[in-house]
């Protein structure tokens, strides 16, 4: 890989940004989390944290402790190695919804979308495997991808005040689970009663990047 391929954008004294190309990507995707994964891997002293998105990686350190050009040559290193295949999670992890009703109240809305019936946007929207690209938003909250074009509607024109913890959403391409209580313009479409986000767990985050999830239907219990 050439530097051509990706960007080494500085945001600030104590922050680097690489940056591959500029869309969804699985292939793009796994690259950032596989450099990411190899940072945190490194002995690199005053480094505080490394956050993978879409198509890039934020690497935050000391500048105290950290030597900069020394971990531009290990960021540049990194960057430019060929990317490994995507490969997929052996077992993803399924989530159980409630569609429609006071749980999806937008499940109308995106069957008008789609010019289809509402058993035909869960039966689509469920179809698919979709990939944790990232996390971001909330703590807990995965952008998942990606959605079918015939079921993928745009963003409410007006956002809730107050979208309840378990909603089930899609956006455009993405789709996603609110972990928490918030404001939301995601078109809700379900309900989940499964915890995104537990600090009582060792690991907080049920879902990380890189992980795959299916969703099945459910009824009221």
């Amino acid at each position: 890989m050439s530097d051509d391929d990706y960007q080494l954008v500085p945001a600030g004294d104590a922050a680097l940004i690489v940056q591959f190309a500029e869309r969804i990507d699985p292939a793009i995707n796994a690259r950032a989390i596989a450099m990411a994964d190899a940072l945190r891997a490194l002995p690199l002293p005053g480094l505080l944290d490394v956050v993978p998105t879409f198509r890039s990686v934020a690497i935050y350190f000391d500048p105290l402790q950290t030597e900069r050009d020394r971990l531009i040559e290990r960021l540049r290193a990194l960057a430019s190695v060929e990317p490994l295949p995507v490969r997929e999670a052996e077992a993803p992890i399924r989530i159980p919804v409630r569609y429609g009703g006071e749980f999806g109240p937008d499940l109308a809305d995106v069957a008008r979308f789609a010019s289809a019936s509402e058993s035909d946007v869960v039966a689509l929207h469920t179809s698919a495997t979709y990939r944790v690209f990232m996390l971001g938003f909330l703590p807990g909250f995965a952008y998942l991808g990606t959605v079918d074009a015939r079921i993928a509607a745009p963003r409410r024109a007006t956002p809730r005040t107050n979208v309840p913890a378990g909603s089930v959403a899609i956006a455009g391409p993405q789709t996603g689970i609110y972990p928490s209580d918030t404001p939301g313009g995601w078109q809700i479409v379900g309900r989940t009663p499964v915890r995104l986000f537990d600090l009582a767990r060792s690991e907080p985050c049920l879902l990380k990047a890189g992980d795959t999830v299916q969703f099945f239907p459910t009824d009221p219990q």
